[in-house]
C-alpha cells in the first residue's frame, strides 16, 4: 500500500507554477496545470538542477538551465539533452490537501 503524505494546500498552488516541496526526503516538483495536479521528481535527469525553477507549458516542466522538457504525466522527456525520464508520484486532492505518494511501491 503506497504512504501519501500531504505536501501542500491545493489553494497554494497556482496555475502553471512549479512548487518545490520535500517528501521523505524526496525534493518534488508540484504543478497545477490543466485541471489537475500533478508530482514529478525535481531533479534534471540530464544536471542536477531544480525542475522547479523552469516553466510549464502543455502539460510539459521545461529545465531552466539547459532546455530539456519533460512531460508531466509520465516524466519522460521530450526535448534534449535529456534522454532519461524523471519519476513522476501519484497524487490525490482530499479537500484543500495535496497528497503525494514517493514511496517505491507505486
Amino acid at each position: 500500500m503506497s504512504a501519501f503524505v500531504r505536501a501542500c494546500a491545493l489553494s497554494e498552488l497556482e496555475e502553471d507554477t512549479p512548487k518545490r516541496v520535500e517528501l521523505d526526503g524526496t525534493p518534488v516538483s508540484l504543478v497545477r496545470t490543466e485541471g489537475e495536479v500533478f508530482a514529478i521528481h525535481d531533479i534534471c535527469s540530464h544536471a542536477n538542477v531544480s525542475l522547479s525553477e523552469g516553466e510549464v507549458e502543455d502539460c510539459q516542466i521545461e529545465c531552466w538551465l539547459h532546455g530539456s522538457t519533460f512531460d508531466l504525466r509520465t516524466g519522460k522527456p521530450s526535448g534534449l539533452p535529456a534522454t532519461r525520464p524523471v519519476p513522476v508520484y501519484p497524487v490525490k486532492i482530499e479537500g484543500d490537501d495535496v497528497l503525494v505518494s514517493v514511496s517505491q511501491e507505486n
